[in-house]
């Protein structure tokens, strides 16, 4: 995924707009408008600045793999995980708890049949 396309998943995760990212980052609407179009990128100090306001990486943002992740989806894992509240991550966790408890009984009955 190009860096206009996730720059636009995260504005859209984040359910705002272009316009009001661009404010909060205290960046030009059009020149958010040409990030998200793909017509321009950011220069180092905005990079870090989107990286830091979206909770996600720069190498995340320039497509480059991240350190213990072994593919995208995990990558995108990881990415939603860091984007919820405390609580959210907390049932998020538990949840993934349950998915090993089915996997590891499935295991287990496949094991005795």
């Amino acid at each position: 995924m190009k860096f206009n396309e996730k720059l636009r998943a995260l504005i859209e995760e984040k359910n705002i707009t272009q316009k009001n990212a661009a404010k909060d980052m205290n960046i030009a609407p059009s020149t958010m408008g040409g990030y998200v179009q793909g017509t321009s990128e950011p220069d180092f100090e905005t990079l870090k600045r989107i990286a830091v306001y979206f909770g996600v990486s720069t190498d995340y943002l320039l497509g480059l793999p991240e350190k213990h992740i072994n593919n995208s989806r995990e990558n995108e894992l990881l990415r939603i995980f860091r984007s919820l509240s405390n609580e959210q991550q907390s049932i998020f966790i538990e949840q993934g708890k349950a998915f090993i408890r089915i996997n590891q009984s499935q295991k287990e009955t496949l094991k005795s049949s």
